[in-house]
């Protein structure tokens, strides 16, 4: 079915002086402008098929455009205020139509050059517009839809004093707390994270962390082969600060230790005062060059 404000294949069955038309389905006939068509002819014959974008023109009619909007409809995305009127904030969407966000549809009052993140929706004239209250939009409880430890898309959408909210999936809300947040993080990031538990409320805990055994195993990995990279040594003990154990494996200093340990009990590596050394490359020191007979 076609759909103001999604991306379709839609076949051209019409040229006319100001454009092509295209079959719209239920939505009848959709012009096409000459400003949106293809440079080579041969693309728009009757009987091609173009990819398109839908919206509603200023008459209220639906309209292609061969422009590739950064959000459709039900999408979530990162965009720029460049404008403001007396219905409300205009955002850059990658159109040359900017995208309206009426006023009672911001949760902050939205300043010009500043980027928020939105969700895309049809008002009810059916017009596409955006809103910064996801809430109104997106499920802010689970609904069966995951499972404790699944990894799923994240957008980072807004900040509090308990942490980042973020959209999971397009199409739910959940919280990452500040004491899951390992690593820098700003509004309009994109990035995996995984469920962390389901509140009795319905809402939703993220973690950036993969579950404790496969972020340990992962980690241990890792610890591995830096130290195989670097002579089968490192100064980044149990002991050394956070800050220096993040900047080489992006981890926290709990999760280091937990994956040393494990490195340890499995007689991968020996734990040193000032260093950890592969088992192997710590034996050769410690026993010196083999003796010929």
């Amino acid at each position: 079915m076609i759909a103001i404000g999604e991306t379709h294949a839609l076949e051209v069955v019409k040229h006319v002086d100001f454009g092509v038309y295209l079959d719209g389905g239920d939505l009848d006939e959709i012009l096409l402008p000459n400003n949106a068509l293809p440079e080579n002819e041969a693309d728009w014959e009757i009987g091609k098929f173009l990819t398109v974008f839908i919206y509603l023109d200023s008459e209220d009619r639906p309209i292609a455009t061969t422009e590739i909007p950064r959000a459709e409809v039900g999408d979530c995305a990162l965009l720029t205020v460049v404008g403001k009127s007396e219905f409300g904030a205009f955002l850059d969407w990658g159109l040359a139509k900017d995208l309206l966000a009426p006023f009672k549809e911001q949760r902050v009052p939205m300043e010009v050059g500043r980027s928020y993140v939105v969700c895309l929706y049809l008002d009810k004239t059916g017009r596409i517009a955006a809103s910064s209250f996801l809430g109104r939009h997106l499920a802010e409880e689970n609904d069966g839809a995951f499972e404790i430890r699944e990894q799923v898309d994240l957008l980072i959408a807004s900040r509090s004093d308990l942490g980042y909210k973020a959209v999971i999936n397009g199409s739910h809300l959940g919280l990452i707390h500040n004491s899951e947040i390992v690593r820098p993080i700003t509004i309009g990031d994109t990035f995996a994270g995984y469920i962390q538990d389901i509140r009795p409320d319905g809402r939703i805990n993220l973690t950036l962390q993969r579950p404790a055994n496969e972020m340990r195993d992962a980690l241990a990995e890792r610890i591995l082969a830096h130290l195989e990279a670097n002579g089968g040594q490192s100064p980044l003990t149990d002991k050394s600060p956070p800050d220096d154990i993040y900047a080489v494996y992006h981890a926290s200093k709990a999760n280091y230790k937990k994956a040393l340990g494990k490195l340890y009990k499995d007689r991968k590596v020996t734990l040193e005062h000032n260093r950890v050394r592969i088992a192997d490359q710590a034996q050769v020191i410690k026993s010196g060059p083999s003796k010929s007979p």
